[in-house]
């Protein structure tokens, strides 16, 4: 067993609840549910397609903010930007459009345009996202090659900050969320490849990969 997301194998069984194994890996601090628990394709898409996230809707877009205005206030203009992770309503790819930058949009389910993947960009965004990854490590290594130099990844999630709660915490128990990171766990991903980790506010991560 190694940890699905910074691939150290100082893993230990961290909580079982509901016949539910849940691993946590003592390098980085990632929770993950073990992979015999996760729900069919079919069955995950199904349970995002009753997500109302509408692209106008504007308690939606208040939300995406948390993310969204953290990331205007470090993004110069004409930049590409990527909404990876997308979702079926992607209004935070629709909010910087409007302010002007060019964007691509990609989800698994709803825009699985893998043509992508071999293209590079200024940013890109995933909001709500990471915590669906089945395999993390093999995620954030495609989004550095997406990434140009100086390129920013802006990530919102809720993050772990108290094991004792987990058990009962309202996160944990959408069955596609299937990893958990902590401020720790950001900060080893970006150590792992040479970015810079920063956290300008609560459940934000923006990860910053230097111009070499």
């Amino acid at each position: 067993m190694y940890c699905r997301v910074c691939h150290s194998n100082r893993v230990e069984i961290f909580a079982l609840i509901d016949s539910k194994t849940y691993w946590q890996c003592i390098n980085c601090s990632a929770k993950f549910l073990d992979e015999v628990h996760f729900l069919s394709q079919d069955d995950e898409r199904a349970h995002y397609c009753t997500h109302e996230n509408v692209i106008d809707d504007h308690n939606y877009r208040t939300f995406l903010s948390k993310l969204y205005t953290p990331l205007k206030h470090i993004l110069s203009t004409h930049k590409i930007g990527l909404d990876y992770g997308c979702g079926p309503g992607p209004a935070l790819c629709a909010m910087l459009e409007e302010d002007g930058y060019e964007m691509q949009k990609f989800d698994p389910f709803f825009y699985p345009n893998k043509i992508l993947f071999s293209k590079q960009f200024d940013f890109i965004t995933c909001s709500e996202t990471v915590e669906h990854f089945h395999d993390p490590f093999s995620e954030f290594e495609l989004l550095d090659k997406m990434l140009n130099p100086s390129g920013i990844l802006g990530i919102m999630t809720n993050f772990l900050t108290d094991d004792s709660l987990f058990e009962n915490w309202y996160y944990r128990r959408d069955p596609t969320h299937v990893v958990f990171y902590a401020k720790t766990t950001f900060q080893i991903i970006a150590e792992q490849r040479g970015w810079i980790c920063e956290f300008p506010d609560k459940n934000i991560a923006l990860l910053i990969k230097p111009y070499l």
